[in-house]
């Protein structure tokens, strides 16, 4: 019976333990988590299978021989009650398991107290719909939060210590009780702001008159299912559907993608270098310090090849959810950035994870291997598009590489998991397997280069180096096998004088090998770890015997060194999920913050500093004055930066849950934190913005994903994960249950995705697929709003944006969710990061 999850470690109080075991699925799990200290759970309540109570000590004595590793069978993760954030533990779950994913995701909620859990939800509200997705989207996440569909409504507010998060949903046009118009009368003594300053009040044209704006009716979204209403201000600007006269192009991409793709990195015969992020290829000039971008793709480029002549490079995209996203190779000009051909058109099923220009015949000739079921080897003719052949290759994992022989160009390898084969395409198109005397006893075959007479050189995942030559009946032979790093070499190239480089990611480690000599080692260097392991290597003068190269590493860096001295970084990039963004008030600055731990500040194409902390974050913010910088982790922690030098000057512990979001009111001696409990945070804060002392709480439902301040401070919005729009009075500390009581606050920013002047964002008349809203930032002069949704699209309308006719200037370089958009200062650039490929771009706003 295969084994669903086990409890490790549990954070709640008690020290009962208990296992629960299911005998009629093939699915069960083993539990020693504890309930919530004062919440008086029964330790047979809540369990609805049949459960057999088994000693704590035995179950101990299980667990501890389990490897608790991050691997392809099991995964450590933290699992989180979404409505009492008290209840959670750790759990080692079997991805392996024959269990359904839903019965699964049921058990965890059991242990955590939850009848009728359904959701798995990320802390950036991603929800998780399979095994699958666990193993490969999120496999960097840790902390999961378990829901239900259903709303539970709390009992009436009350000051216990064990009480869960308080869940009632925001109540409109509701007759208010007695208990509430005490509450309002006894408020009556204060002002209610509920207008900005006359200066902020929008000036109505000639032609749109005051009975024009009280005729208009609220508009009404649905948005999963849900209907949402939003109520008219009585005084705004009137709307224009016309696309905006401005539109983005793009200035600068930073980072580098080494965290999943291999031999990715090139140097073309102008300088440049050549590599790829999301699915923008980057020309980047070091002397000039200037960058180009060839942005044919509408999805995330999976690999890419330089043709023999470095006159034309071949990149292929993975496929979308429209026609015009499915996966496809382009081969364009470096030097014009043109569209030369496009090749595969509806050919490959998800996409394509090798591709190799021949060697022979002038590169007429291009291979692709599909990452579909059957891994499709194929061969094409490019100039004409022709498809010469194609065989089923029957891998059943991904196939990491392939590439022409560089003597024939009838002979191909692919290598991979498992897989090295070699193949001969015939007169008449079909593929022949040629036999190799010794199959290779490595797991995993991660690279390959070739010797000057042809040899082949592989290299795996065990850490070896092996050599193949061919006999006189044509079959392969190992020649030479040694061990040459600790674990896994992601790199091999061979220079031209007969050194061969080896690149280990474990060991950090590269290696000169003497191919002449029989391979003696000649010399070796190791990266630092900040840096991370090796993932590609080339040279930096391609001809020139200088030992100059370049290193892309794992950890989305770029370096350029030599074996007799250090190396240099020359691109930085964020490692993990991004999702924290924030812009300086008044500079060309801004930060980012992910789950690398690492926070930066960049000025235009320079990264000014960069600060390694103890937290995962997920949200960033400035204070008005820009002298403080603070971030909001996972684990519930406010962490203060210095914006000067990147030091940390302190951190403040809010709660137990993930800080999603954060604002300081237009003063700064205000902080409001919103959290994924549902509850709002405010701080006082000193002048210079480094010291924070606990002010008051408002208790919420749903998770928090955006907020704003009202112009005078007196109120925020917060939009939920559920695209709910709520109010909240800060002097009060209450939410307000009236929304059109709060549709005349002018807001100091606006980063809501939902709301009246923003509803044309909505369902509008010409997307091509229906995607949800992300991110969305108002502009400085609130003439603008930009947008980012879930299927990469960036989006630029005008402001407001109230029907669904509005039209808009639009750019895709992501795949995945854009987690956050914004404008700098000076409205003159756009700042965009994606989520999981943590893509951080630069766009000019110009005019259209």
């Amino acid at each position: 019976m295969a084994v669903a999850f086990t409890v490790l470690h549990s954070s709640i109080a008690e020290h009962a333990e208990q296992n629960a075991n299911y005998g009629k699925k093939s699915g069960g799990w083993n539990s020693t988590t504890t309930p919530t200290t004062g919440s008086g759970w029964s330790r047979q309540s809540s369990m609805s299978r049949k459960q057999s109570v088994v000693d704590a000590n035995e179950l101990t004595s299980a667990t501890s021989g389990l490897n608790i590793t991050k691997s392809s069978t099991t995964r450590v993760i933290r699992i989180i009650n979404n409505f009492d954030h008290t209840v959670q533990c750790r759990v080692l779950l079997n991805l392996r398991t024959t269990q359904p994913f839903e019965e699964v995701i049921e058990d965890l909620g059991h242990v955590l107290k939850m009848n009728n859990a359904k959701r798995m939800l990320t802390v950036s509200n991603q929800e998780v719909r399979s095994f699958s997705q666990l193993r490969n989207e999120f496999s960097d996440v840790d902390t999961f939060y378990i829901t239900s569909e259903s709303r539970v409504l709390s009992p009436p507010f009350r000051r216990s210590r064990s009480r869960g998060a308080l869940a009632v949903e925001p109540i409109i046009n509701t007759v208010p009780t007695k208990a509430e118009k005490q509450r309002r009368a006894r408020s009556k003594s204060r002002p209610r702001a509920l207008y900005a300053a006359d200066t902020d009040i929008v000036k109505v044209p000639p032609d749109y008159t005051v009975l024009d704006v009280m005729k208009e009716e609220p508009i009404r979204v649905q948005i999963r299912g849900a209907r949402k209403t939003f109520f008219p201000p009585m005084v705004h600007s009137p709307s224009d559907d016309s696309p905006p006269d401005k539109r983005l192009t793009l200035n600068w991409v930073y980072g580098y993608r080494g965290v999943d793709t291999r031999r990715n990195l090139w140097v073309l015969p102008t300088g440049e270098l050549l590599y790829y992020v999301a699915a923008v290829a980057v020309l980047y000039d070091r002397d000039e310090e200037s960058q180009r971008h060839y942005i044919g793709h509408t999805e995330d480029i999976q690999c890419m090849d330089v043709h023999p002549s470095k006159e034309m490079v071949a990149s292929a995209q993975k496929a979308g959810r429209t026609r015009k996203t499915q996966a496809h190779i382009r081969i364009w000009s470096p030097e014009t950035l043109y569209t030369l051909y496009i090749v595969g058109n509806g050919e490959f099923e998800e996409g394509v994870s090798a591709l190799a220009f021949s060697q022979l015949t002038g590169g007429n000739y291009l291979l692709a291997v599909d990452c579909g079921r059957e891994k499709m080897l194929s061969v094409w003719q490019w100039q004409w598009g022709h498809l010469l052949g194609k065989v089923a290759t029957m891998q059943t994992e991904d196939i990491l590489g392939a590439s022409f022989h560089p003597l024939d160009d009838n002979l191909m390898i692919t290598y991979g998991k498992g897989h090295l084969t070699f193949w001969t395409r015939r007169k008449d198109g079909f593929f022949e397997k040629i036999d190799i005397i010794k199959a290779p006893s490595r797991t995993v075959v991660t690279s390959l280069q070739f010797e000057q007479e042809g040899d082949v050189i592989t290299a795996d995942g065990d850490g070896f180096i092996t050599i193949y030559s061919v006999d006189s009946d044509g079959a392969y032979y190992v020649r030479m096998e040694f061990e040459a790093h600790n674990k896994s070499i992601n790199a091999l190239i061979m220079l031209p004088e007969g050194t061969l480089l080896s690149g280990g990611e474990k060991d950090r480690k590269i290696i000169a090998w003497d191919s002449l000599q029989n391979y003696n080692k000649i010399t070796e260097t190791k990266l630092t770890e900040v840096y991370g392991g090796v993932r590609s290597l080339y040279p930096q003068r391609p001809g020139r015997n200088d030992g100059n190269i370049y290193v892309g590493t794992i950890k989305n860096h770029i370096l350029e060194g030599s074996m007799q001295r250090r190396f240099n970084r020359i691109v930085f990039g964020h490692s993990k999920q991004l999702w924290g963004l924030a812009v300086h008030p008044d500079d060309e600055l801004f930060a980012t913050a992910g789950y690398d731990k690492n926070i930066s500040l960049w000025k235009r194409h320079a990264l000014l500093w960069s600060t390694q902390i103890t937290y995962e974050c997920v949200s960033l913010t400035f204070h008005p004055f820009g002298t403080a910088l603070v971030a909001g982790s996972v684990e519930g922690y406010l962490v203060i930066i210095n914006a000067e030098n990147g030091s940390v000057v302190s951190s403040v512990r809010v709660c137990g849950s993930a800080l999603t979001c954060m604002g300081f009111n237009p003063a700064g001696d205000t902080i409001a934190v919103g959290s994924q409990n549902g509850s709002v945070y405010l701080y006082r804060v000193s002048r210079d913005g480094f010291t924070f002392k606990k002010s008051n709480k408002i208790r919420g439902v749903q998770p928090l994903v955006h907020l704003d301040w009202s112009t005078d401070g007196n109120y925020l919005q917060t939009v939920t994960a559920e695209y709910d729009l709520v109010f909240w009075d800060v002097k009060g500390l209450i939410q307000e249950k009236s929304a059109p009581a709060m549709k005349d606050v002018k807001w100091y920013t606006y980063n809501a995705t939902v709301g009246y002047l923003v509803s044309g964002i909505w369902h509008n008349r010409y997307y091509p697929i229906s995607s949800m809203i992300s991110t969305a930032n108002r502009s400085s002069a609130h003439d603008l709003f930009i947008t980012g949704d879930t299927d990469g699209h960036l989006r630029l309308f005008r402001h407001p944006c109230i029907l669904t006719k509005s039209e808009y200037n639009e750019e895709k370089v992501y795949s995945g969710q854009v987690s956050s958009a914004r404008f700098l200062y000076n409205d003159r650039n756009v700042v965009t990061v994606g989520g999981t490929d943590a893509a951080l771009m630069l766009w000019d706003v110009i005019e259209d």
